[in-house]
């Protein structure tokens, strides 16, 4: 027998609500034509789910993947599009087994760029990494040092809403070092030149709206070298062992096949796949990047606005135009204000659990619409007035 539903604490006017309320900041939301190309996707007429990965219609998925994210990113000469199995946190350990050599510098401002320098820390092959580290709220920035061989940082970070500009590092690459950008929450809607790094890597759960479990890179040629010869010292003396399932030339071999070394969540290929050329019928990047940053601005307007509302990132420069991080004053329970919205059908906008603030955390990726993102304001007007 089914519950009954449980009454809200607090009513919302339909009239405020949003058409969609979905706001996580990943897994995000999913729009409906990309559920229904995966209801497709199970027609036994002309099956993809369920059939084998090695065989045309999952490697015509990933072949899809592949050239539109190159098209996406515009990607320069010579760069390739890899993926792999294990998300983001997988191409962490990738990174450190294959693409350090000696030594990594890391900027750390979140939960992302903290993540990889404890990868580096305990791998045993490397020396200790340098960690460049700020403040919650702040952004960290690389710098030029004479003994790292690669410098790493999150382009955004979902944990804090804070959100770093791509730049090289000052004569780094020219000296053979390779810059790494964690694009995981940023990727594909925040403006980028990829030919300004050597890896921009990212996972399929934020920006396009599908599940976690792969992890996507665009490589430059510098990076595929190292790659290639790090792990070719495979046996000798000096050498590091790699596992198969952390190689990167590993899977670029399969990617180039329009595969993946082990079995894939096809389910997850197909939403990845239409979401990408989704944003190429829009308009591409810079559509998305001015849709989400439209989204953003209206969120912080609105808590430039409020005396019980403050942007959670200082400094404007550095507030991230996908994920949004909103400190309410202390008189006001923020996890009173998530509870009622959520009874109300808002979802997903509590803070990273790990920053411990009294804060809302929107997500407000391109499949978000700006109009749901003003509705979600006036909503919270509400239960924060009713609320008292």
């Amino acid at each position: 027998m089914t519950a009954a539903p449980t009454r809200p604490t607090l009513v919302i006017p339909s009239s405020l609500l949003p058409v969609d309320g979905r706001f996580g900041s990943g897994p995000s939301k999913v729009r409906a034509a990309q559920v229904a190309a995966l209801a497709a996707a199970g027609d036994p007429a002309a099956p993809v789910l369920g059939t084998s990965h090695r065989q045309p219609p999952v490697k015509d998925l990933v072949r899809r993947v592949r050239t539109g994210l190159a098209e996406l990113f515009a990607l320069p000469e010579g760069y390739e599009v890899a993926l792999g199995n294990g998300g983001s946190s997988a191409f962490w350990e990738v990174a450190a087994a294959c693409l350090v050599e000696r030594r990594a510098q890391h900027a750390v401002f979140g939960e992302f760029g903290g993540k990889f320098a404890s990868a580096t820390t305990r791998a045993p092959f490397l020396a200790d990494p340098q960690v460049l580290s700020a403040e919650p709220g702040t952004v960290a920035r690389l710098e030029r040092a004479e003994d790292v061989d690669v410098y790493a940082t999150p382009h955004n970070e979902t944990s804090t809403g804070a959100m770093a500009p791509v730049r090289q590092v000052q004569e780094a690459r020219a000296d053979g070092a390779l810059l790494l950008v964690d694009a995981t929450s940023g990727a594909g809607a925040l403006p980028v030149d990829v030919g300004g790094t050597d890896v921009y890597y990212f996972g399929p759960q934020k920006v396009f709206a599908a599940d976690g479990g792969l992890w996507l890179a665009l490589c430059s040629p510098a990076a595929v070298e190292r790659a290639e010869r790090v792990e070719a010292s495979a046996g000798t003396a000096t050498g590091r062992w790699v596992p198969e399932f952390l190689s990167l030339t590993t899977a670029l071999a399969n990617s180039r096949l329009d595969q993946t070394l082990n079995t894939p969540a096809v389910a997850t290929l197909v939403l990845l796949a239409e979401q990408v050329e989704w944003l190429l019928a829009q308009g591409g990047l810079a559509w998305s990047s001015a849709r989400t940053a439209e989204s953003a601005g209206v969120l912080y307007g609105w808590a430039d606005s409020r005396d019980w509302l403050t942007p959670f990132v200082a400094d404007p420069a550095e507030r991230s135009t996908v994920v949004a991080t909103l400190d309410l004053d202390d008189a006001i329970d923020a996890s009173a204000v998530v509870r009622v919205l959520r009874e109300n059908g808002v979802v997903d906008v509590f803070p990273y659990r790990k920053l411990g603030r009294n804060q809302l955390r929107v997500g407000v990726f391109p499949a978000v619409e700006p109009d749901d993102v003003r509705a979600l304001t006036a909503c919270v007007d509400h239960v924060v007035e009713h609320l008292g």
